[in-house]
């Protein structure tokens, strides 16, 4: 517990310094930031109170997690609810009427959690601390995040490039978009620069005033909705459990609980004056929770690029010093993507930001893909083959206790995942490129169905229904394609379907 305190209050102390030598960072190129508020009509005044179907509903769709702090058990609950229904009911309601969170809704139970596996468990620093929160509480969450949603979302106020935690939007969608564009600038002989920027502790360093004034002034919450936001802040506390034992209590002082329901769509109100930095630059961008990449086509030529590039980076990092945020520049990446005749001309390109050169990277991971200065994927289907691989070898283990029904539900979790994940970006590679996942494919089926290795797999693929890697690639397009026309799609992919 001291350890995870004491870390945020070191970075908190950094950012502190920051601000007091940088007191008048100009927000943007021009040193002015516009309200993102679209419609300055717009406001939020209370959370609606709900019916008993409607809590009955949001209950049952909830996971049965439980949380040492409560009660009874979830599951229990869920069987109780006929009976306490109606109690939790008016708990609620009087919550919303009144602005006020009950106290033991603002308790968390911290676990840590290995940032990544294979690291050292021995070592504190290779934990984040994920907050477990009573199911009441969750459930409450639920119904205030989906009012705040629907009120976004109807008054347009939602960061168009902020892909976190939204319907229609996902890690493969932002992926989408930002590999079309650079696409699009090569298809015109134009290379692109790619900047992916890291924060420290993000969701932990957020500050409480800060983000009122946001939600206040930005995107118009007053009355009891201001109040219960609020107090939904103040005087939270949390412990660390590990192995059954408790640590001290302590106060939650900055950020927002890492593990509620709530977190990520604060973390993106807050965020919502970044993509006006940002755009006041000109330069192209797009966000997922707290990871931001920025990107603009390139011209050996022309200098002035890579200069707008690096007085947007200051200005980011300047914005996020005045809202409590850390920009890790140590780890922060660069990657210029082009022809091989092309980025020859950038070998020697990095970007400076507070005196500290960032080169460029042979390879980057954004969002679960690993981008190349060529985009043409080889390091990420190798990555994607040896990870299957090594799945297939597990389940083929333990493939004579399974039924066909369990098997294929462990294939599909455990290596279908990782063959569809942004196989958007497939499209169009060679054969050559796309051959081992192919043979991944072919031998889960075999894997599945028992069939002998020589044995013709065509048959075996159509009898599962299996489409091969590359018509996989053809249906996710065309997947994508149809929900952008339809309006099931964010509004980044409804703008390149528009022109279809």
């Amino acid at each position: 517990m001291d350890f995870f305190e004491n870390k945020i209050q070191s970075i908190r102390e950094e950012i502190d310094a920051c601000r007091a030598a940088n007191p008048t960072h100009p927000v943007g190129q021009d040193g002015v930031l516009p309200s993102r508020m679209v419609n300055s009509d717009a406001t939020l005044l209370e959370f609606k109170a709900i019916s008993l179907v409607e809590l009955e509903r949001v209950i049952k769709a909830s996971k049965p997690t439980t949380c040492m702090l409560d009660p009874l058990p979830s599951r229990v609950l869920k069987e109780l609810l006929p009976t306490v229904g109606p109690v939790i009911l008016s708990l609620m309601n009087l919550s919303f009427s009144t602005g006020i969170v009950p106290s033991n809704f603002k308790a968390a139970v911290l676990k840590p959690l290995l940032k990544k596996p294979g690291l050292d468990p021995e070592l504190i620093r290779n934990y984040r601390p994920i907050s477990n929160l009573p199911f009441l509480s969750k459930v409450q969450e639920r119904i205030v995040a989906k009012q705040i949603v629907d009120y976004l979302t109807r008054n347009n106020l939602f960061e168009p490039f902020q892909s976190g935690f939204r319907n229609f939007h996902s890690t493969e969608t932002a992926i989408t978009r930002v590999v079309n564009d650079i696409l699009l600038a090569l298809d015109k002989n134009t290379s692109t620069m790619l900047v992916l920027l890291d924060l420290s502790a993000a969701f932990d360093t957020i500050d409480h005033s800060t983000l009122l004034h946001r939600l206040e002034h930005y995107v118009g919450f007053g009355g009891t909705a201001l109040g219960w936001r609020e107090s939904y802040l103040t005087d939270r506390t949390q412990f660390v459990l590990h192995e059954g034992a408790e640590s001290k209590r302590g106060k939650l002082r900055f950020g927002v609980p890492q593990g509620s329901v709530l977190d990520p769509l604060l973390f993106a109100i807050y965020m919502l004056p970044l993509g006006d930095v940002i755009r006041s630059f000109g330069i192209s961008f797009h966000c997922y929770a707290d990871d931001t990449q920025l990107y603009i086509p390139v011209d050996s030529g022309d200098s002035g690029q890579i200069q707008r590039v690096e007085s947007c980076l200051a200005a980011v990092k300047g914005w996020m010093s005045q809202n409590f945020l850390q920009l890790n520049t140590g780890k922060t990446e660069l990657m210029i993507i082009g022809s091989k005749r092309d980025r020859e001309k950038f070998e020697d390109v990095s970007l400076w930001l507070d005196g500290f050169a960032i080169p460029q990277s042979a390879s980057v991971k954004n969002l679960g893909v690993l981008f190349d200065p060529h985009l043409c994927f080889d390091q990420h289907i190798r990555s994607i083959t040896r990870i299957a691989f090594f799945h297939l070898r597990n389940i083929a283990r333990i493939r004579p206790m399974l039924s066909a029904v369990d098997a294929e539900t462990l294939i599909h979790a455990f290596v279908s995942s990782r063959l569809d994940y942004c196989n958007a970006l497939f499209l169009g590679l060679p054969n050559s490129t796309t051959k081992s996942l192919q043979l991944v494919h072919n031998a889960a089926a075999r894997l599945l169905t028992r069939t002998r290795k020589f044995d013709h797999i065509t048959p075996i693929l159509a009898s599962l229904h299996w489409l091969p890697i590359t018509f996989r690639s053809d249906f996710k397009v065309l997947l994508l394609t149809y929900k952008a026309l339809h309006g099931l799609s964010p509004s980044y992919l409804k703008d390149l379907g528009s022109h279809l």
